[in-house]
This record gives structure tokens, sequence and C-alpha cells, in this order.
């Protein structure tokens, strides 16, 4: 475990009902940094989310685990429990790739758009006021 490793926060939830009912996990985010850190975002995380179940909640519970957090939600006829998990990211078969080493390039300089012409004369319009010319024909400046 290095100081500045990646930390996978993950979330564990029941969902489903009755013979259906399974576990389902997810990574919701990844930290760089230290476990406290990732722990802290982990907890922040925990205190605000709202899961599925029970439709009518009647007690929530935050503990600390010692790997993360555990949720409990009382309902009408059961409790319902999340789990969230911290865990360092030892392999990722979809990460990006690391950008080659090499000279750092120079973010290229962005010229500022040309400003429309002024108006040369008085815009003429219709009786219900809507030019009879459209203001963009004719410039220069767009593309």
């Amino acid at each position: 475990m290095t100081a500045r490793a990646r930390w996978g926060l993950v979330v564990e939830t029941t969902v489903g009902a009755g013979d259906r009912k399974h576990t389902e996990a997810q990574v919701v985010a990844h930290v760089v940094g230290s476990r406290r850190e990732a722990l802290a975002e982990l907890e922040r995380r925990a205190r605000v989310y709202e899961p599925t179940h029970p439709l009518s909640p009647k007690r929530r519970r935050l503990l600390r685990t010692s790997d993360g957090f555990l949720l409990v939600v009382d309902g009408a006829w059961q409790s319902f429990v999340t789990r969230f998990l911290v865990a360092e990211l030892l392999a990722d078969s979809d990460a990006p790739e690391p950008p080659a080493p090499g000279p750092v390039a120079e973010e290229p300089v962005l010229e500022k758009p040309a400003a429309p012409p002024p108006p040369a004369e008085p815009v003429e319009v219709d009786d219900d006021g809507v030019p009879v010319r459209p203001g963009w024909l004719g410039r220069t400046d767009l593309p």
C-alpha cells in the first residue's frame, strides 16, 4: 500500500424482492490519495445515500466498520442493508493508457475572435418590426 494509492469506493446493496432478491456491487468513484482521504469521501457519500428500499423508511443507522460503513434502514416490515467499502485498486483491465513520456507540449494560444462589424446603416424592418435582412448575413467572422 502506497501513500498515493488509487482507492475504489464500492457500494453493495440488496436489490429485488422475494426470490429475486440479490446483492449488487458498484464502484461508484475512485480516490487518489491516502486511505484516510478515501474513507472520508466514502463517509460523505454514505451519509447522503438514499437507498431504493424501503419505500417508507422508519429508522436509519450508519455504522463504521473496519473497511467502510454499513447503512441499515428499517422499513415497516423489514430492514435493508447497504455496505460501503473502500478498497485499494490493484489492477483495472479498462484503465486508460498512461501518457507516453516526452516533452511537455505547450498549450496552443487561442486567437481572440473578431468582433462583429458595427451596423453600417439603420436596419430596415417590416410592419411587425422584424428585420428584412438577417443580422448575420454578410458577416465575415462566422464559420
